[in-house]
């Protein structure tokens, strides 16, 4: 079973373009790569065709795992969504008690996550730790260094 992923219109067009991408660039591409190490005679000994072989089973991989990604996503209307408590597409900002550092994330899908932008993916310990919290709350999340003490300052959409 396919899991669910919830996603924005604006990541699902980005999926698709990818995609596009992928079937009508690269998939004939590499067909022609293959093709030309064919013409070079025999197999058995041609590293060029084993290489083209090989990047076209990834690429096939890689649709696949497109083509279910956007099989499995559902769009999420962000201007429904309540700031009651912290869910996914909420804008948050919080506090690192510890060392008095303000930060601001917006929580995304695992496709659409980018900490340079500051979107980070609903499957992160962060993530997970300030779903379903409230502002003023104080909480203490695991994370790989440690544990992190956070109070939630604010949420928005």
């Amino acid at each position: 079973m396919t899991k669910i992923s919830y996603i924005t219109e604006e990541g699902l067009q980005k999926l698709k373009v990818e995609l596009e991408n992928l079937v009508g660039v690269e998939r004939p591409a590499i067909s022609k790569l293959i093709a030309e190490a064919r013409d070079k005679g025999d197999l058995s000994e041609n590293a060029e065709y084993e290489a083209a072989k090989e990047a076209q089973g990834m690429l096939e991989m890689k649709i696949a795992r497109l083509k279910d990604a956007i099989g499995s996503s559902r769009i999420i209307d962000g201007s429904k969504l309540d700031t009651e408590r912290i869910q996914i597409l909420n804008k948050i900002k919080i506090r690192n008690t510890k060392n008095n550092s303000t930060m601001e994330y917006t929580i995304v899908s695992d496709s659409e996550a980018d900490l340079k932008k500051g979107k980070i993916a609903v499957s992160t310990p962060i993530a997970r730790g300030l779903i379903g919290k409230k502002v003023g709350d104080h909480v203490e999340i695991q994370v790989p260094s440690g544990v992190i003490p956070f109070e939630i300052i604010e949420i928005s959409r």
